[in-house]
């Protein structure tokens, strides 16, 4: 292969290569927020509320209808991580579980046999506005592993392993290593049944910024691993000797020793790898199979389960109007931060 090939702009969900499924990007500009920690009534009119898909005024409801976000639903046979850039994410799921995470923190989630769960944003500054940033990333579940307990782990932004240096030139960079390893750097352990807790699959999930014209050489894998990069804000990128344009993305030979050079600003970069998992896909919705069969059997068990019901009493929790970072897990382990 082209050490550098496939490059394409980014669209909403942005294209992966097995064992990765997709990576949204959101990004929003979130206004004030009101007692109800949403957007005054006033900023919702005329939107189609419960399906709000349109960045109108620089935001998004999503399925939100008063608080951003995504109410419940439910996933099978696959794995979110959801790295946040810039703000807050309430969480809450079928099994007791409650949170909320952000400004760098990343939720790793194994969904396996089903479970329901909520993401909402709470704007919870009334004083100033409530910027939102965040990817979510699919990571695929191999056939033995689809039907494993749910199970979520908070990556806290303080255990994230960040790399802050000056490239030969004196400018600087930094790399967040959310999962595998970035040179001596070794990542959080990730969930116990995700396809990223085998070294040997090699997985890894970096973002990258690079300052005005700072370079970074990435570190060689397998030939067999699967590498892109997602260059996601910046001006140009230099990959080796190809030049790429800001929200575009590529796929790498991992085998290369490939320089990165940010060109005309800042740039920042996701860069994913992973050694595919090679079995049959079935995906509808939320849920990720193997076959059509084991699909209709998940919308099967759902409707009639729930993935243990909803122990909530609206369909968009959110934690209240303190700031507190925290987990609460289904077996009433708590942490705080």
């Amino acid at each position: 292969m082209n050490a550098v090939s496939n490059i394409k702009a980014l669209g909403f969900n942005w294209e992966m290569y097995d064992p990765f499924l997709f990576c949204a990007h959101h990004k929003d500009l979130y206004p004030k927020g009101n007692s109800n920690m949403g957007p005054d009534p006033e900023l919702l009119k005329g939107r189609p509320l419960g399906n709000d898909f349109n960045l109108k005024d620089g935001f998004r409801m999503y399925h939100g209808t008063t608080v951003p976000g995504f109410p419940v639903h439910p996933h099978r046979g696959f794995e979110t991580v959801t790295i946040t850039l810039e703000g807050l994410i309430d969480h809450a799921d079928s099994l007791g579980g409650a949170g909320r995470y952000g400004n760098g923190d990343v939720q790793w989630m194994t969904a396996g046999s089903g479970i329901q769960h909520t993401e909402m944003f709470p704007m919870l500054d009334k004083e100033k506005e409530n910027p939102l940033e965040l990817l979510q990333i699919w990571l695929n579940l191999p056939a033995s592993s689809k039907f494993v307990p749910p199970y979520y782990k908070m990556l806290w932004s303080e255990d994230v392993p960040l790399i802050e240096d000056k490239d030969p030139n004196g400018k600087d960079y930094t790399v967040r290593v959310i999962a595998g390893n970035f040179g001596r750097k070794q990542a959080v352990s990730p969930t116990p049944d995700s396809w990223a807790a085998n070294p040997e699959n090699e997985i890894g999930i970096w973002i990258i910024h690079l300052a005005d014209q700072a370079e970074i050489v990435l570190p060689t894998a397998s030939e067999d691993i699967t590498r892109a990069l997602y260059f996601y804000r910046g001006n140009k990128l230099m990959i080796g000797n190809q030049e790429m344009e800001s929200y575009h993305q590529a796929k790498l030979d991992p085998t290369e020793k490939l320089k990165l050079t940010s060109l005309g600003s800042d740039a920042y970069i996701l860069v994913v790898q992973g050694k595919p998992i090679r079995e049959p896909l079935a995906q509808y919705g939320p849920f990720v199979m193997n076959t059509r069969t084991e699909i209709q059997q998940a919308y099967e068990d759902y409707t009639k389960t729930r993935f243990g019901g909803w122990p909530w009493d609206t369909n968009e929790p959110v934690h209240g109007p303190e700031p507190r970072r925290f987990a609460r897990f289904g077996d009433g382990k708590e942490e705080v931060r």
